[in-house]
């Protein structure tokens, strides 16, 4: 069977919220810093550092795909190296979708998966757009393919 692309996303920047702000912070205070001491302009370079924090904050993030197709939910990850992950959707043993408060106010959700896989036992799939459709597409797909797959699950106690 043909594996066909269902969605592809990526992480939201809301999430280095917290990074962005410390940076802009520190960034204040270090020009400010630099108007007030007589060797002021020397400080300006320190500005690399929080500015340099938070790009290589905002770049680690954007290299984070995620492409979730018919059989499987592959994960691109790296910004010099490329990691791809593989997790077969068969393996997938339940699914939790979670909006906390602050994700909420900004539309955004994380997905949760638990699996049977040894190296990856959760997956979490943080700060993407909430869409009840796509939580649709990953549940309609991971049962269809443990259909096809004959997988079943036998809880022992």
């Amino acid at each position: 069977m043909a594996e066909d692309t269902l969605w592809t996303g990526r992480s939201s920047q809301w999430t280095n919220a917290g990074v962005y702000l410390l940076a802009l912070i520190v960034g204040a205070a270090i020009v400010a810093a630099s108007l007030i001491f007589p060797f002021g302009p020397l400080l300006l370079v320190l500005l690399v550092l929080p500015l340099g924090w938070a790009f290589w904050r905002w770049l680690t993030l954007r290299s984070r795909v995620y492409n979730l197709t018919s059989e499987r939910l592959l994960i691109e990850s790296g910004v010099f190296n490329k990691t791809t992950e593989t997790l077969e959707l068969y393996r997938v043993r339940d699914l939790q979708v979670e909006e906390p408060f602050t994700l909420r106010l900004i539309g955004l959700q994380n997905i949760r998966l638990m699996t049977t896989d040894s190296s990856t036992p959760q997956l979490l799939v943080p700060a993407i757009p909430a869409n009840a459709a796509l939580r649709d597409k990953f549940r309609q797909h991971i049962e269809e393919c443990r259909v096809r797959k004959r997988v079943r699950e036998i809880d022992v106690e």
